[in-house]
């Protein structure tokens, strides 16, 4: 009985958790981010990422026909091949029909993935006449963000956890955001200064690798106005676990708002680049 009473009560506290968590997220803009007990995606903005969803429920559907078949084959097998039934096995060692089948069959499978898949890759790959262009460069252990359009050039830092106000989040929070307008096609160019990172935006199915001496290309569209949250997950260093991404995506006119003030604050010194942009643009 204590046992039961135990659990009744871990499961009200959960729902009462999960209960403030939906009050605080219905009050506050919109907002995505890694959450405790999260089975699946978390809740996609960009046209990529629900075309990612779209191929990962298709291919759910064919493993799940794969498995469901193999798992019957094997019990047929084990029913109708047992000891007891055969005390004589066969010697069977080949069957024309049965290889064709067993070599066919799989390559046909793995056309119907490859077709939506080399699709999907194309499609994320390069933006068609992008509206803006975001060049990401990575350090160890920070991002450096540069509006080639605008000549706006920050860095961006996680914030320490002695550091966080309230409502900031733990190992996800910086001090400068990459703000973006909702609706707008945004090129971006990924490239490093020392050793490979990622780029890794869940919310957005963008994940690119940014190696050094070489620029990269990805692209995405927000739909939704609101914070994401992201992080590099290549192995990059001893810190690789404190370079968060945080993109806020701004209606067109708040963004144009923000886009004034950071043209001052942020301003790139003589219309040039950085030291450290100017040198990787020189390469």
């Amino acid at each position: 009985m204590d046992r039961i009473l135990g659990f009744a009560a871990s499961l009200a506290r959960r729902i009462g958790w999960a209960a403030a968590t939906l009050a605080v997220t219905t009050t506050v803009a919109w907002a995505d981010r890694p959450r405790e007990w999260q089975l699946g995606f978390q809740d996609g903005v960009t046209p990529t990422f629900h075309q990612l969803n779209e191929l990962h429920n298709w291919l759910l559907v064919i493993i799940t026909l794969i498995t469901v078949f193999v798992l019957g084959l094997l019990v047929y097998v084990c029913v109708r091949f047992r000891a007891s039934r055969n005390p004589v096995p066969s010697k069977t060692t080949h069957h024309t029909w049965l290889e064709v089948t067993w070599t066919v069959v799989p390559v046909l499978i793995l056309v119907l993935i490859a077709i939506p898949s080399f699709q999907l890759l194309y499609y994320a790959d390069r933006a068609v006449d992008p509206d803006m262009t975001v060049k990401v460069q990575a350090h160890q252990w920070y991002w450096s963000y540069e509006y080639l359009d605008q000549q706006v050039a920050f860095d961006s830092n996680i914030i320490p956890e002695a550091d966080l106000k309230d409502g900031q989040l733990r190992l996800l929070e910086v001090d400068n955001r990459l703000v973006v307008p909702v609706g707008k096609k945004v090129q971006v160019l990924i490239t490093s200064s020392d050793v490979m990172h990622s780029f890794f935006m869940p919310s957005f199915g963008v994940q690119l690798y940014s190696t050094p001496g070489r620029t990269n290309e990805t692209w995405f569209q927000v739909d939704k106005a609101g914070v994401y949250y992201g992080q590099c997950n290549q192995i990059c260093g001893l810190n690789h676990a404190y370079m968060p991404i945080v993109v806020e995506a701004m209606e067109p006119a708040a963004y144009e708002a923000w886009l004034v003030e950071a043209k001052t604050k942020f301003a790139m010194d003589d219309g040039a680049a950085s030291p450290r942009l100017a040198a990787l643009a020189s390469r």
